[in-house]
């Protein structure tokens, strides 16, 4: 089972055990957190599509660190002016343990039937006297 929610307007896949890292949230470390903004489900014979969200499903996460990520440089230059800028900066992340999906009120996408589709109809001639 899997579901993709959006957290700060970024969607991730998650499944139950899973640990993502997302953009620096203001969560406290150890809390439990319970995320609404479900957009898909899917139980493995049911797929859920939310319009624009899925009513009554929720993720609850909990919040591991709060860390700073690997650096990135940012190099420019102009060739032959002498011109040489080296930048660089660490984005702040947090880990998050996904500990729960809970996918209540679900409700099954019928697919069309496709026997209807292929019929063709001959139009009927009207008899002239």
């Amino acid at each position: 089972m899997y579901a993709i929610v959006e957290i700060s307007g970024k969607q991730y896949r998650v499944s139950k055990g899973d640990t993502i890292k997302v953009s620096s949230q203001d969560w406290k470390i150890g809390d439990q957190v319970k995320l609404d903004q479900v957009l898909l489900t899917d139980t493995g014979k049911n797929v859920t599509v939310g319009t624009p969200t899925v009513a009554g499903a929720s993720v609850t996460i909990e919040i591991l660190e709060h860390n700073r990520d690997k650096k990135l440089l940012i190099y420019k230059k102009k060739r032959r002016k002498g011109y040489q800028r080296k930048n660089g900066h660490r984005q702040g992340y947090t880990l998050l343990k996904i500990n729960n999906l809970q996918a209540t009120g679900t409700k099954k996408v019928k697919k069309k039937d496709s026997s209807k589709d292929t019929e063709t109809s001959t139009p009927k001639k009207k008899e002239t006297e």
